[in-house]
């Protein structure tokens, strides 16, 4: 509502707009005039005026009319209207307030219930709009609200995707480095390509014959704990671990991410691995069970990439490379760390080593070079 109020006087007798306009204007009211229905239409439809006192007896466009017309426009806010009419004309009243008209004026006009009428239309238009802006705020908020909960679930969707892939990256990287691809969203360094990687395999020795002799659940926990001692450890060295097999696991460096040193890298947990087994074997003694611990590395290329169908999927490396790793750690014995030749020559300013000579390694045609890791140089045990 306008502040002041805008009203608009319609009738074709001067003397009585201008009756009613000073009476009106002395109360700090707005007012407008007009002097038929089309010039009443008009300046309602243009001037938007919070209440209309209008004559009903006019020539042309009577007041019943412009009454209809502006309360069948949609496109018109609510606007009140006081009806003027002759006191004997009853049957202009019904039919003006039957064709919208809020409220009626007799003629000649006491100006005393001009005003209470005036006042009390208008506290009815100041209701309708208060009513109606909160309507419009809350369809504001409702369109606000319907728009929040569309983000959201489009940020809840983004998240449960996002939580998706870093749980299948974790499954094997190290959880920084599962992070890492993921926050960088970019998966493409997952993608099948060639690379030059340092393998490690390890198992338990006496686990076949464990597992023949003893029952499926102290297997299951042997394994477990197994595991678990493991487990962090790769993460720690920053491995890529490729795959549980039984007590086998394997684990390459310099991918998905590169590293300045895979072979270091490789040893360094091997040992760490060593030990760690070392320690828990001795529960496991403890409990009957005579376990060792053996390890292979190798260093060359292989092609990597994702490997499964559908949802399952595994981040492998296929290549010599991992089988020779393989093959080391079938020939380790208790508590040895078997590498190649190209291993060796990498760690050779940071582990221990006792060569072995040459050996005929199952699957492989001709004998390797092999060495033996007996510990890291005191210069060395401070790095990963």
């Amino acid at each position: 509502m306008a502040s002041p109020a805008r009203i608009l006087v319609v009738d074709d007798v001067a003397d009585n707009v201008e009756i009613v306009r000073a009476r009106l204007e002395s109360e700090g009211y707005e007012v407008l005039t007009a002097a038929d229905g089309e010039a009443a239409l008009e300046t309602a439809r243009s001037a938007l005026p919070d209440l209309l006192l209008l004559d009903i007896m006019m020539p042309g466009l009577d007041g019943i009319e412009v009454t209809r017309r502006l309360k069948a426009d949609p496109s018109l806010p609510f606007m009140p209207i006081i009806l003027v009419t002759a006191k004997a004309a009853a049957s202009d009243v019904v039919a003006g307030l039957d064709s919208g008209g809020d409220d009626y004026l007799t003629k000649p006009i006491d100006h005393a219930a001009l005003m209470a009428r005036v006042r009390s239309m208008l506290r009815i238009k100041a209701l309708h709009d208060a009513v109606q802006a909160q309507a419009r705020q809350l369809d504001a908020q409702a369109t606000e609200l319907a728009a929040w909960n569309r983000e959201l679930e489009r940020r809840v969707a983004a998240q449960v995707a996002e939580i998706g892939r870093v749980g299948r990256l974790r499954r094997f990287l190290p959880p920084q480095v599962a992070d890492l691809i993921v926050a960088a969203g970019d998966e493409r360094l997952l993608e099948s390509h060639r690379r030059d990687i340092a393998a490690m395999f390890c198992d338990l020795r006496g686990f076949t014959a464990f597992a023949e002799t003893s029952e499926p659940e102290e297997v299951m926990a042997v394994l477990h704990e197994y595991h678990e001692t493991l487990g962090p450890l790769i993460h720690h060295h920053e491995g890529t671990l490729e795959r549980y097999v039984g007590d086998g696991l394997l684990v390459f460096f310099n991918d998905p991410l590169p590293c300045p040193d895979p072979g270091t890298r490789a040893v360094r947990l091997a040992v760490a691995m060593r030990e760690a087994v070392a320690e828990r074997a001795q529960a496991w003694v403890r409990q009957g069970y005579r376990l060792g611990f053996g390890v292979g590395i190798a260093q060359g290329y292989a092609t990597l990439g994702p490997i499964g169908f559908g949802d399952r999927y595994d981040y492998g490396a296929i290549g010599t490379v991992t089988n020779l790793a393989a093959r080391l750690s079938a020939e380790a014995g208790d508590g040895q760390i078997l590498v190649s030749q190209r291993v060796a020559t990498a760690v050779a300013g940071v582990a221990r080593l006792e060569p072995l000579g040459e050996l005929a390694l199952k699957g492989l045609s001709r004998p390797l070079p092999v060495h033996n890791i007996t510990g890291l140089l005191s210069h060395a045990t401070a790095g990963n």
